[in-house]
């Protein structure tokens, strides 16, 4: 019922408009009409026509934003309904000395357009606040709730959020992080990587196209996902010059984790006292650990630098140094390992035929 009194609205205040809209034209336009009431019903039907078209875009607009507020934590739609009051708030109360400040009758439009713009940019910055912080905010509001209680104590410790990389974005193993669970928190994804990706995407080179595209594809999947976790950032610095120290900065600021699988990134983060979570780490710390004399079947791919080398590759991508292990190129054979290598740029496992091994 409420979609049909909202299109019916719009087509009355369409068909209205165009029916007295032969008011507004010049009276040496109006004195050539010949028939003012055919001409009046004309535009008057064009008027419903249109009106009923952005009523029809209106009801379905309407209805989406319902449907997304209905499934909206109560916890977000309260501290963004505070931002966006606090947002007005403040714009008011700043705009309110350009209304005292004497404008020519001429450039006197620039006073409303300045007040709804101001106040548009507050609104918006004040969700986007609440977004950040609306549950601490919630906490200082009412610090006796069971979760408050058990983070003031020290018992609970509140999920830190995450300063998503490009490489992170690109290399794709978030988004199974995400469906799997294990990265709690919120994630936030600053406008200048989300410009990066693009520059890749818009490249030159063949292969920085594919993985920029790669990245907004990826980074689209997971915002769609889970809409509520992956959060664009506006924050740009534009006296620092490279998108690492502004990740670094940007992670500072906010008192933040920087979210990356770049080996050089995250070491530089770490001198700076920045909390990282490298992929990679966690990706060599879940691997199977393979101990001195541990059995492997492995498929001898190539020669190894050295003399009588051979090299294979576990199915998680770990390379393996056989030692006398080039006359077997080619074939699958039983090693024993010997020593593994583990560092967070990758691992390396070095081990011998069984039968040297033995021998």
């Amino acid at each position: 019922m409420l979609d049909a009194i909202i299109i019916l609205s719009f087509i009355i205040a369409g068909a209205g408009i165009g029916f007295y809209s032969l008011e507004l034209l010049p009276i040496s336009v109006q004195q050539q009409v010949t028939n003012e009431d055919a001409l009046r019903s004309i535009v008057g039907v064009f008027g419903a026509v249109i009106g009923g078209a952005i009523g029809l875009s209106f009801q379905i607009t309407y209805r989406r934003l319902e449907t997304k507020v209905r499934e909206m934590p109560v916890d977000v739609l309260l501290t963004r309904a505070i931002g966006l009051v606090a947002g007005l708030l403040i714009a008011n109360l700043m705009l309110a000395p350009l209304f005292l400040l004497p404008i020519p009758e001429d450039f006197a439009f620039i006073k409303p357009l300045v007040a709804v713009l101001g106040s548009f940019i507050s609104a918006f910055s004040g969700i986007s606040l609440a977004d950040t912080h609306g549950r601490s905010f919630l906490r200082i509001i009412n610090p006796n709730t069971v979760e408050s209680m058990l983070v003031a104590e020290g018992t609970l410790k509140p999920s830190i959020t995450k300063v998503l990389d490009t490489s992170c974005i690109i290399d794709g193993r978030i988004e199974a992080l995400l469906e799997t669970g294990f990265l709690e928190g919120q994630i936030l994804v600053p406008q200048f990587v989300l410009q990066e990706l693009q520059q890749l995407a818009d490249g030159a080179k063949d292969l920085k196209r594919v993985r920029g595209r790669r990245g907004l594809e990826i980074l689209n999947r997971i915002r769609e996902s889970y809409p509520e976790r992956i959060i664009i950032n506006s924050t740009d610095y534009e006296d620092t010059p490279t998108v690492d120290a502004k990740l670094v900065r940007f992670a500072q600021d906010i008192n933040g984790t920087l979210l990356t699988n770049d080996y050089n990134l995250s070491k530089v983060a770490s001198v700076q006292k920045v909390p990282v979570l490298n992929v990679n780490d966690l990706v060599n710390a879940v691997r199977p650990s393979y101990l001195p004399g541990d059995n492997i079947d492995i498929k001898i791919l190539k020669e190894g630098k050295e003399a009588s080398q051979g090299i294979g590759y576990l199915e998680d991508g770990t390379m393996v140094v056989v030692e006398e292990g080039s006359p077997f190129v080619g074939a699958e054979v039983r090693v024993v390992v010997t020593s593994a290598l583990q560092t967070s740029a990758g691992r390396m496992i070095f081990a011998k035929t069984q039968a040297s091994a033995l021998a």
